[in-house]
């Protein structure tokens, strides 16, 4: 070999071993929409009691043709080794270690049904030992089991099942005897069915009810020395009768209930102080359903007064748990859209911050000393991994990397901006802009999130990151009426939505319009459910937007008071009904302004959806086609107010960046053909992108 091409040789295999890292430094890659749909998804970790290992739940595409996610639980040791699929089964879900960590328990529907035995398929609890081998079942319920939690001792495990029905009643559905009485009996809006806390032994099997009453059981506890179960019920099943939730002990021997709340708000998240005194659980309030943020409350088990025990945290309190001597709650919150680990002094109310930063979590599981705690943690930049959670120090330690092809992404850059509002009224967003990016004007695409008490976290948004591939800034305004952000804030479009918030979202655009960030040329504005409302009233009052994406929207308050949720829109938004208070119903809503719109517009929604009906969108649909306005509007089959179906999700969103890109940009985009499972084993070596 001549010196030259030695030379040449040395380089050729120099640049090869570089070639990883020049991939992902350097030579990164727009995301598209399969990109994003691509990515595995990890839920609900349980850490081991020891906090030697845990279980997760893997959710990702295996067959594009299935139309589906397939969801399997994985086991890791706690520093991340060892990872590998637990169960061999799609059909398991909610695994839940044993307080001794010997057994796992979990939900399936596999087994007598899967194998044609004579029966419909329900969910039951199985059980497989934590060093493997095979499971069994231990129910065999006439209904499924919907949920499931040890005893302390280990020896049992109460559940949750809905009421089976009779023979008679199999033989009249399927004689065609299936008309439904709504708001009567178990019955909401559709057909429902009370439910009862059941007990069944881990040695022999043995099944009993433990509660009587005809009611339906929401959260539940067992006691620390398992002889009672706190559990909170509702004895109707109402669309909008949440705050008809109570919280009750029962005796698990007699099945003897007492009530611990008699009240007009919506209990939830119960649990027992460790000396099995006190009773905790979350509400707004103490008397009724009031706008506001839930704290956290006490009541002594044997009966008494309520006491509100979370002091001045004016954040979203999420998972809790109590400490071993009873005086602390550790929590997962989220304030101002940023999740943070908490300790709370359950004797002043006291809270400290023991990590809080820009990055998304809840507290899914902790250990028995409570020293440390599972988590799924992502932020604007990396999708959702397992984490280690040190109760101590809050320092969070991943444990899965399920998607390293992110990382020969270009990813958007995200970072929070603040303005003032029309009335002075400081409002946060998240501003994200394209990788690289060094100033100048971009087409801005102004996004609403739904609610109205939701709030845009800090967290993973892959459309984002495809949006500013493609060369948007997008804005996310928290809006009043936000949650995370106090009570004041969540409370600041009552009786006035489509007014402050509104303007919060003008004030929004204009201040990134006087950043240099945005064109004011090249706006559009989205939005999903109160983000599809909200999106629709700004393109009714004005014109600054050349494009518009709707989806899962209300257009007309009085049509859907009686379709949809209307308690916190007759309570809190508008106030009164459509006859008490007809003129605030029709100049809040959409529909009847929509004489002005001149803005092309998509709509989108689903036709099983009944938090916002289908007809909604129908209607501002019509009205825009009988004026000439540009407008599409897309049903999809089978999707409730959030669409499940991946091929579904991938048209939704490629049809909205085509319109988008059209209307503001004057680019006939069209999202690239979808590769086959096949091709993508070819380029990743044997398994799809994200797999």
């Amino acid at each position: 070999m001549r010196p030259k091409t030695l030379l040449a040789a040395v380089l050729a295999a120099a640049l090869v071993a570089v070639l990883p890292l020049a991939a992902s430094a350097q030579y990164r890659r727009a995301p598209t929409l399969d990109d994003m749909l691509d990515l595995v998804q990890v839920s609900s970790p349980q850490i081991s009691p020891d906090g030697t290992r845990v279980l997760y739940t893997r959710s990702e595409i295996k067959a594009w043709k299935d139309n589906k996610r397939v969801s399997t639980i994985w086991i890791a040791d706690a520093d991340g080794s060892h990872a590998y699929q637990f169960l061999g089964s799609d059909k398991d879900r909610t695994p839940r270690w044993s307080p001794d960590g010997s057994l796992i328990a979990f939900l399936s529907t596999r087994g007598e049904a899967e194998e044609g035995g004579g029966r419909e398929a329900t969910a039951q609890i199985w059980l497989i030992r934590a060093a493997g081998g095979e499971a069994w079942a231990l129910t065999a319920h006439k209904s499924s089991v919907r949920s499931f939690e040890w005893s302390q001792d280990g020896q049992s495990i109460l559940f949750v099942a809905p009421q089976a029905k009779t023979a008679e009643e199999k033989a009249a559905e399927k004689a065609g005897d299936d008309a439904i009485s709504v708001d009567e009996g178990p019955n909401g809006q559709g057909d429902g069915s009370y439910s009862s806390i059941w007990t069944v032994t881990v040695a022999d099997k043995v099944e009993r009810q433990v509660t009587k009453d005809q009611m339906l059981v929401g959260a539940f506890a067992p006691s620390p020395d398992g002889r009672s179960v706190v559990f909170t019920y509702r004895t109707e099943n109402t669309r909008n009768g949440q705050y008809h939730a109570e919280v009750a002990v029962a005796d698990v021997a007699s099945g003897v209930k007492r009530d611990l709340t008699k009240n007009a708000a919506p209990e939830g998240d119960v649990r027992w102080s460790p000396d099995g005194k006190t009773v905790s659980f979350t509400a707004p309030s103490d008397k009724t359903w009031v706008l506001a943020q839930d704290k956290l409350w006490t009541v002594p088990a044997a009966g008494g007064a309520e006491t509100e025990i979370s002091g001045p945290f004016g954040g979203d309190i999420r998972d809790y748990y109590w400490s071993p001597d009873g005086r602390s709650i550790y929590f997962a919150g989220v304030e101002r859209g940023r999740s943070g680990f908490y300790r709370l002094d359950v004797g002043s109310g006291a809270t400290r911050a023991l990590a809080a930063g820009d990055w998304s979590a809840n507290l899914d599981s902790v250990t028995r000393d409570l020293s440390r705690g599972a988590a799924v943690v992502s932020s604007p930049s990396a999708p959702g991994d397992v984490a280690i959670v040190d109760l101590a120090s809050g320092e969070r330690k991943p444990i899965t990397d399920v998607n390293p092809q992110i990382n020969m992404l270009s990813l958007a850059t995200c970072k929070a901006v603040t303005w003032k509002s029309q009335d002075g009224q400081p409002i946060e967003g998240l501003l994200w802009l394209p990788a690289g990016y060094h100033g100048g004007a971009l087409p801005l695409l102004l996004s609403v999130h739904g609610g109205p008490a939701g709030v845009w976290s800090t967290s993973f948004r892959s459309i984002n990151d495809v949006y500013a591939g493609l060369g948007w800034a997008i804005l996310e305004p928290n809006v009043r009426g936000s949650t995370s952000y106090g009570d004041a804030l969540l409370r600041g479009n009552t009786k006035n939505i489509g007014g402050g918030d509104y303007q919060d979202l003008m004030t929004g655009v204009d201040a990134m319009i006087a950043q240099g960030v945005a064109d004011p040329a090249q706006l559009a504005i989205r939005g999903w459910s109160y983000g599809g409302i909200l999106g629709g009233w700004t393109i009714t009052h004005t014109t600054r937007f050349k494009a518009a994406s709707l989806g899962a929207m209300v257009t007309d308050w009085s049509s859907e008071y009686a379709m949809g949720f209307n308690f916190d829109v007759s309570r809190w938004y508008i106030g009164g009904t459509p006859w008490t208070n007809a003129e605030a119903y029709h100049e809040q809503s959409s529909y009847s302004h929509i004489a002005s719109v001149t803005t092309p517009t998509i709509l989108f929604h689903g036709e099983r959806d009944t938090t916002d009906t289908i007809g909604q969108s129908m209607m501002f649909y019509q009205g825009l086609k009988d004026r000439g306005v540009p407008a599409r509007f897309i049903r999809f089959p089978r999707e409730p107010h959030g669409f499940r179906e991946p091929h579904h999700q991938r048209i939704r969103d490629a049809e909205e960046i085509h319109w988008l890109m059209k209307y503001v940009r004057g680019v006939e985009w069209t999202a690239p053909a979808r590769e086959d499972e096949e091709m993508q084993k070819k380029k990743t070596g044997g398994s799809p992108v994200g797999g």
